[in-house]
This record gives C-alpha cells, sequence and structure tokens, in this order.
C-alpha cells in the first residue's frame, strides 16, 4: 500500500478503535435504533473533540469534551 494512502487511513482506524472498544463490552448493537444512538454519540463527540463546535474551542484538545460537557450541562 503507498505510504500517502496509510497516512489518509490513521484517523479512521483510531476512531473505529474507539468505537469497536466501545461496543465490545456490548457484544454489538441489537437493535437499528441503539446502533444509530451510538453513532451519532460517537460522531458528535470526535467533532467537539477536534474543535468543530464553538463549544470549548480556545481550550486544550484533551480537555475540549469535559469542558465542553460543563458547558452544555449549563445552558440546559
Amino acid at each position: 500500500m503507498a505510504p500517502h494512502r496509510l497516512l489518509c487511513q490513521q484517523p479512521v482506524e483510531a476512531d473505529h478503535g474507539r468505537l469497536k472498544a466501545r461496543l465490545r463490552p456490548m457484544r454489538g448493537l441489537k437493535q437499528e435504533r441503539s446502533a444509530r444512538v451510538v453513532i451519532a454519540g460517537h460522531a458528535f463527540i470526535q467533532n467537539v473533540r477536534r474543535g468543530h463546535y464553538e463549544l470549548a474551542v480556545e481550550k486544550p484538545p484533551n480537555r475540549r469534551v469535559a469542558i465542553a460537557f460543563n458547558e452544555l450541562t449549563m445552558a440546559i
């Protein structure tokens, strides 16, 4: 495989690894609805982590998710 192709795949594989780790204790998803909820939640967390929302964008990436959840709880 070409070296540039490997570099393109690394973020995808990292996301896949996190999702697999989350689903392993559940032994997969039994219903389509639960699959939709888990996938949407996973995508939301990844987008917060990458700074795609205006939640905790000025904070360091390793603290973004925790701070974003604190901001969301104050808004609710």
